[in-house]
């Protein structure tokens, strides 16, 4: 008889192929979401008189990559254009982006929020006149904090 993992149980990583993006209460459907990652900058310090002749290294200042999201391209979808365009000289619609992994039911099971998120960088689709492909965008958000929950 075969294997249908209902041995293992609720043991199976999750996939990553069923999620979701909120902006302004609002989902916007993306294709693909990178750059979900935190780094906390380590400070080299060395006092004159320590007898070791090495740094010490401690946590310093954190710092958040850009998350970067694709998606296809529609008949006036607008959105990220829009919001792009409110750039002024440090002026911007700051808003809270949520991304979430949902579980087969479609609750949420991971949720990173992007704190005081705004648009950076648009690269509209490229265009191929012998391409069998979808029109493709993508946004590149710069933001000031990563908060993680597991639900």
């Amino acid at each position: 008889m075969a294997d249908d993992g209902s041995k293992q149980g609720s043991n199976w990583p999750l996939p990553k192929f069923y999620f979701q993006v909120k902006w302004d209460s609002e989902e916007v459907a993306f294709q693909e979401v990178s750059g979900l990652d935190t780094e906390t900058q380590p400070i080299e310090y060395r006092h004159g008189n320590s007898k070791e002749f090495s740094t010490i290294k401690m946590p310093g200042l954190k710092k958040f990559s850009n998350v970067v999201m694709k998606k296809g391209v529609f008949v006036k979808d607008n959105k990220f254009w829009d919001w792009y365009n409110e750039i002024q000289m440090n002026i911007i619609k700051r808003k809270s982006v949520t991304i979430s992994l949902l579980d087969e039911t479609g609750k949420p099971t991971m949720v990173w929020t992007l704190q005081n998120a705004w648009p950076t960088k648009i690269t509209a689709t490229d265009l191929k006149s012998d391409s069998n492909e979808t029109a493709i965008e993508t946004l590149e958000i710069a933001h000031e904090g990563l908060k993680i929950e597991n639900k």
